[in-house]
């Protein structure tokens, strides 16, 4: 991809993270990046390579504390906000910390950002927003009841963008991300997403586990769609298309068994064993959404968005990276 955002100053938190190190290894080609993060669930591993780039700077610091906000944001053009405790199942068992991190950590760095003045500030939303709404394909401006804290949170985050766009005149946009999948995403631990954690069992010859019987299905999104899509989040000029919410996805939606199927074939290229190896089920968890599918007209119309990455595509890219670096 061409970056179009060039020599801006961008704060990215969670940095270190999955998508935010993405971010930051893309936009620290032609710009001066500030990334900041606690190291909660972001890797050094991820974002080493960068140390000695003189367009970078890493701030090992926490969103809760709004003294670090502020000093991460000094000089700040635009803000790639990240930062955050994902997982519907993590914030199930612990809703304190989901809301500590996810509303007074965005609350602290939106407050502190608007205080400097910063330009634009594009924030990460979350599919789980739209809760118990069984409409699909989803519309930004239909929404159900959450299902789980996280769901919450990231609800709250809205509203708060909202407010703030209101009354305080920064320039907001929330991404609505729908199961981001490829390089730097972490297979390890409980709340792993379901691509990497399903890779790593079927390069170690183990069975994945399927919650369900495998027929829900989701929008899963490569990872460069999504940069692509924060990069026009920040670029356009359109007065429309701020202040306001856009789902970030490919606009399809695939079952558990069928990814499945794609993950098998493209991980039997490197190893013919796995094409054999069988898929356990278990019961389904709290809080899950059945099924979850994109609209990303609105994305298309006012951002000029368009993901050029499949399921497929991207599953054959991401595959590659995991060969690599999970083994």
């Amino acid at each position: 991809m061409e970056n179009a955002i060039k020599n801006k100053k961008i704060l990215i938190t969670g940095g270190a993270g999955f998508i935010g190190s993405n971010l930051c290894n893309y936009f620290v080609k032609n710009n001066e990046v500030v990334c900041l993060d606690n190291f909660a669930t972001g890797h050094f591993h991820n974002i080493a390579h960068l140390i000695d780039n003189k367009n970078f700077t890493l701030i090992e610091g926490d969103i809760r504390d709004y003294t670090v906000c502020e000093a991460a944001v000094k000089g700040i053009d635009y803000v790639l906000h990240q930062a955050a405790l994902g997982s519907v199942p993590r914030s199930i068992n612990d809703p304190i910390t989901s809301n500590e991190v996810n509303v007074s950590g965005f609350l602290n760095i939106l407050r502190a950002s608007t205080q400097e003045g910063v330009a634009r500030f594009v924030y990460a939303a979350s599919s789980s927003t739209y809760g118990d709404s069984e409409a699909l394909p989803k519309l930004e401006d239909v929404i159900g009841n959450p299902l789980s804290p996280y769901a919450v949170t990231k609800y709250v985050n809205e509203l708060y963008a909202d407010v703030f766009s209101k009354t305080y005149g920064i320039e907001v946009i929330g991404l609505r991300y729908f199961n981001v999948f490829g390089r730097n995403q972490d297979p390890n631990g409980a709340y792993a997403a379901v691509i990497p954690k399903f890779v790593k069992s079927f390069i170690n010859h183990e069975s994945p586990v399927i919650n369900g019987d495998g027929n829900f299905s989701r929008d899963f999104t490569y990872i460069d769609n999504v940069v692509h899509m924060n990069e026009k989040a920040l670029e356009t000029k359109d007065i429309n298309a701020i202040n306001t919410v856009y789902n970030t996805a490919y606009g399809d939606r695939t079952t558990l068994n069928e990814l499945i199927k794609y993950l098998k074939e493209y991980l039997s290229e490197f190893d013919p064993e796995i094409s054999n190896i069988e898929v356990k089920y278990d019961s389904i968890r709290d809080g899950d959404i059945p099924h979850s599918l994109a609209s990303i007209e609105k994305a298309k119309k006012l951002l000029n968005y368009n993901p050029k990455y499949s399921l497929k595509e991207g599953l054959r890219e991401a595959v590659e990276w995991y060969w690599k670096n999970l083994k």
